[in-house]
C-alpha cells in the first residue's frame, strides 16, 4: 500500500510534472525522498519565497502548471511573497506547504498557524487534504484550477502524517478540458470591420498571447492586416522587436513613442492584457476620450473595467486571432501613412536614447552601460528583469526578439526576484545565455540564490548596476522635497562579484565604459555563474520621470 508522498509524488508525474522547487524541511522528508527515488529533478534552495518566484518562473516558461514544495509555518509564511507574485502574474503555481501532524491540529502544536486561511487572500484556491488517500485528488484539482481560465496560483497544505500514512489512493479524475473559445462570431465581424475602417489603429497585446501560444497568430494576423504592434508583460518578444510591424514596448513609462502614437490613435485592439496600472487605466493621460477599443481577454471580468469598449470579445487570444485572420479575408489589407508616422516616434525616442547613452563621464551612465552590453550580448540571449532605475534603463534599450525571453516581475512588483526567476529560466534553457539584470538594493533580498546558481551549474549573467542605493526611491524622495536629501535610501558600494566568488561563482567589478565588452566576453564565455558589478551614476529613468510627472497631475 503506497505512502501519501507516494501518492502524491506518483500524481505529480501522471500530471507531467518532473521538477520540484523546494527548501528542506521536516515536514518534506518524506516525499523529497520518493520523488528523489522516482528521478524527479529536485531544485533546493536558500529562501522559500526564492522557491515559489522559481517556481512560477517555470510555469510561465513552460506554459503549465509547476509545483514548489515548503515547510510548514515560517517556511510557509516566507513563501507566501511568491506566491502573490505568481498569482498577480496569472501564473499557474501550485505552492504546497508541509505543517504540523493533522492530529495536532488547534492543540499549540509547535509550527501551527493556519496556513490555508494565510494563502487564501491571494490564491484562486487553498485547501488542505484530510487524509492521505485523498492526496491525488486535491493534486489533481489544484493542477485544474491553476490552468483554467485565467490561470493562477493555488495552495495545499499537507500535514506530515499524511504523506508518511499508507493509503489506497481515493477515486479522482481530472475533467475534460475546456476547448479554446474563438469568440462570437459576430463581434469577431464587428471588430474587422472598426479595424477596415480605422485611419489610425494599434494593437496591444500582452501576457495572454503568451499563454495561449498564439506568437504565431499574432504575427500572422499583423501582416496580413499592416497593423501596428506594441507588446507588453509576457508578450514581449511574441513578434521581434526587429519586426517591422512592432513598435516596441507598450508601456508609456519605457517607450515615449507611445505617448504620441496612443494619443493620435483612433482605435486600440488589446489583447490578452489588463487596461490596469500599466496602461493608465486606460485615461485620457495616455488615450483620447474619443478613441475606440475592442479588448479580447479569456477573463470576462477583465472586458470593460477601466475603459468602456465598442468591441468585448471573451475569447482564448489565439482562437480569436485565427478568427480575425479568418475574417480579414484572404487578401493582405493596404499599408497605412499611419506606419510612417508610428516609426518617425519611433525613431525620435530611440534618439534621445542614444543622447542619453552619449554621455560619456564616469561614473558610468546606464543608457551608456547598455549601448555598450547591447553590442556585446548574443541575439538569443534571454533577459531576466529586476525593477529599479538601472533595470528600467535596460528594458528601455534593449529590444525584445524571442518569445517567453523577457521575464518580469509581474504587478506585484516583486523587487528581487529577477535572480531566482533566471535559476529557472537558465534551467529551462541550457544551452542559451540566460542575463538577470538586478540593482544592488533589490540584489539583496534573494543574494544566497547565487549559490543555488552554483550548485547547480547555471550559468547566469548576473548584472549589478551599483549606485550605492535605492535609486528609484532616491530619485522619488528628491523630487517630492526639491533637495537632494533622502531617507533610508543610501547602501554600501559593496562587492558583489566578491560575494558571487565567495559561493563558488566568477564575477569583476567595472567602473568604465571600455571594460564593458570584455568583461562581457569574460561572463558569457563562463561555465559558472559570473557577477559583473557595475558601478553607476545614480540617474533618474524614463520610468521614474514617467511616475513624476503622473504625481504632478
Amino acid at each position: 500500500m503506497p505512502t501519501g508522498a507516494e501518492l502524491f509524488v506518483d500524481t505529480a508525474a501522471r500530471l507531467g510534472i518532473d521538477t520540484i522547487f523546494t527548501l528542506v524541511g521536516d515536514h518534506l522528508n518524506e516525499v523529497l525522498a520518493v520523488a528523489s527515488a522516482r528521478g524527479f529533478r529536485i531544485v533546493d534552495m536558500r529562501h522559500e519565497s526564492g522557491v515559489t518566484h522559481a517556481a512560477d518562473a517555470w510555469a510561465r516558461i513552460h506554459r503549465k502548471p509547476a509545483i514548489s514544495l515548503v515547510t510548514g509555518g515560517p517556511g510557509h509564511t516566507n513563501s507566501l511573497t511568491g506566491i502573490a507574485t505568481a498569482h498577480l502574474a496569472g501564473s499557474p503555481l501550485i505552492a504546497v506547504s508541509g505543517s504540523r501532524p493533522s492530529t495536532m491540529a488547534d492543540r499549540q502544536a509547535f509550527q501551527d498557524i493556519d496556513q490555508v486561511g494565510m494563502a487564501k487572500p491571494v490564491v484562486k484556491w487553498a485547501a488542505e487534504p484530510p487524509d492521505a488517500a485523498r492526496i491525488p485528488f486535491y493534486l489533481e484539482r489544484a493542477y485544474a484550477v491553476a490552468a483554467s481560465g485565467r490561470q493562477g496560483a493555488v495552495h495545499l497544505t499537507i500535514p506530515v502524517d499524511l504523506f508518511t500514512a499508507h493509503a489506497e489512493s481515493a477515486p479522482s479524475a481530472l475533467g475534460p478540458e475546456p476547448l479554446a473559445s474563438p469568440g462570437n462570431p459576430a463581434d469577431i465581424a464587428h471588430a474587422i470591420d472598426l479595424l477596415r475602417a480605422a485611419e489610425r489603429p494599434v494593437v496591444i497585446a500582452g501576457s495572454g498571447i503568451w499563454w495561449a501560444h498564439a506568437e504565431e497568430a499574432l504575427r500572422r494576423f499583423i501582416e496580413r492586416t499592416s497593423l501596428p504592434l506594441y507588446t507588453i508583460t509576457m508578450a514581449r518578444g511574441a513578434v521581434s522587436d526587429d519586426h517591422p510591424l512592432a513598435m516596441g514596448y507598450a508601456d508609456p513609462a519605457l517607450n515615449y513613442a507611445v505617448h504620441s502614437a496612443f494619443r493620435e490613435a483612433d482605435l486600440f485592439l488589446v489583447i490578452g492584457k489588463r487596461i490596469d496600472y500599466r496602461l493608465a487605466m486606460g485615461g485620457t493621460r495616455l488615450f483620447p476620450a474619443h478613441a475606440r477599443f475592442i479588448q479580447i481577454d479569456i477573463h470576462p471580468e477583465e472586458l470593460g473595467l477601466n475603459r468602456k469598449l465598442d468591441v468585448a470579445i471573451c475569447a482564448d487570444a489565439r482562437a480569436a486571432l485565427k478568427s480575425l485572420f479568418a475574417a480579414a479575408g484572404p487578401d493582405s489589407w493596404p499599408r497605412r501613412r499611419w506606419l510612417d508616422q508610428l516609426l518617425s516616434f519611433r525613431r525620435a525616442w530611440q534618439a534621445r536614447l542614444s543622447e542619453y547613452a552619449a554621455d560619456t563621464q564616469a561614473p558610468i551612465h546606464p543608457a551608456a552601460f547598455f549601448r555598450e552590453l547591447k553590442a556585446a550580448l548574443p541575439e538569443d540571449v534571454l533577459y531576466s528583469w529586476d525593477g529599479g532605475d538601472f533595470t528600467h534603463w535596460g528594458r528601455a534599450s534593449l529590444p525584445a526578439r524571442h518569445p517567453g525571453g523577457w521575464l518580469r516581475l509581474g504587478p506585484l512588483g516583486t523587487i528581487g526576484s529577477s535572480l531566482p526567476n533566471a535559476v529557472a529560466l537558465q534551467l529551462a534553457h541550457p544551452e542559451r545565455k540566460v542575463v538577470a539584470i538586478t540593482g544592488d538594493g533589490a540584489l539583496g533580498f534573494y543574494l544566497a540564490e547565487m549559490d543555488t546558481a552554483v550548485r547547480h551549474k547555471l550559468p547566469i549573467v548576473l548584472i549589478v548596476g551599483n549606485d550605492a542605493g535605492w535609486g528609484l526611491e532616491r530619485e522619488l524622495q528628491s523630487a517630492a522635497t526639491g533637495t537632494a536629501a533622502t531617507v533610508a535610501c543610501e547602501l554600501q558600494s559593496a562587492r558583489y562579484d566578491l560575494v558571487m566568488r565567495a559561493f563558488g561563482g566568477k564575477g569583476e567589478t567595472i567602473e568604465s565604459l571600455d571594460r564593458v565588452a570584455p568583461a562581457m566576453a569574460r561572463a558569457l564565455a563562463s561555465t559558472v555563474p559570473y557577477c559583473v558589478n557595475v558601478k553607476i551614476r545614480g540617474v533618474r529613468s524614463p520610468f521614474t520621470e514617467w511616475q513624476i510627472a503622473g504625481k504632478k497631475k
